[in-house]
């Protein structure tokens, strides 16, 4: 597993003093970027052969927040790469070895220029190392988006919502998302499919649902028929 070390910092934490929602995301979407990099297929090699990974689903347990100040590790592996689809298994432990957070992702490769997804070949895979999954829970990538829900008011994607693909960063759509969770809503686990890519002054519609286990689906939606992002909240 590639791993890189660092401190929870004070900006990266929430009301409680303990490791934000952003700031769990973030950490894991660098971890990838990073992992990248060291084995040669970072974003500039990728630009040259006109490729580029767009991530599909996560699937993010939260077993415990690390406080601000604690040093943590943070890792990543890739453990499957088949057709257009990698996954990528994601932990986030103390130094002591405590998993705080475990992670599943599903990442498309796409053809940049024509954004249409291309077979995965040795020359993308064969820099990652695969390792085993880790021990979890696995769900299904596909979250099934309820047909009933309360309308929110229209979200307009502004440019701090955008990544350097010049479309809105998988972490936006959750954090966008979670603006409809009650107050005490006790997060354990955060589940997103990213449907269609939201781009500068694009308009969503925030369409929230209550499951009767507890659970929280929100849907970022294009019109009626399509959502942007359907994210799930346990």
């Amino acid at each position: 597993m590639y791993t890189f070390t660092s401190r929870v910092r004070f900006s990266e934490t929430d009301e409680n003093g303990k490791l934000s929602l952003a700031g769990i995301m973030n950490y894991l979407q660098d971890c990838s970027v990073f992992h990248s990099e060291d084995v040669g297929n970072g974003t500039d090699v990728l630009k040259k052969r006109d490729r580029v990974w767009l991530l599909n689903s996560w699937q993010i347990i939260i077993k415990e927040r690390p406080r601000c100040c604690e040093y943590i590790e943070i890792g990543t592996q890739a453990y499957q790469f088949k057709g257009t689809l990698g996954k990528r298994n994601f932990c986030i432990q103390r130094q002591d070895g405590t998993q705080c957070v475990v992670a599943n992702s599903n990442w498309v490769l796409v053809q940049k220029s024509q954004m249409r997804p291309v077979r995965i070949t040795e020359e993308d895979s064969s820099p990652y190392e695969l390792g085993t999954p880790l021990d979890m829970p696995y769900a299904d990538r596909k979250i099934a988006a309820p047909k009933e829900g309360i309308v929110m008011e229209p979200i307009t994607v502004r440019t701090e919502h955008l990544d350097s693909n010049h479309h809105v960063n998988n972490t936006q759509y959750v954090l966008m998302a979670s603006r409809y969770l009650p107050s005490d809503f006790s997060l354990h686990q955060v589940r997103a499919e990213y449907r269609y890519q939201a781009l500068l002054g694009d308009t969503m519609i925030p369409v929230v649902t209550k499951e009767e286990d507890g659970q929280i689906i929100v849907q970022l939606k294009k019109d009626e028929q399509t959502a942007y992002a359907v994210v799930a909240f346990q």
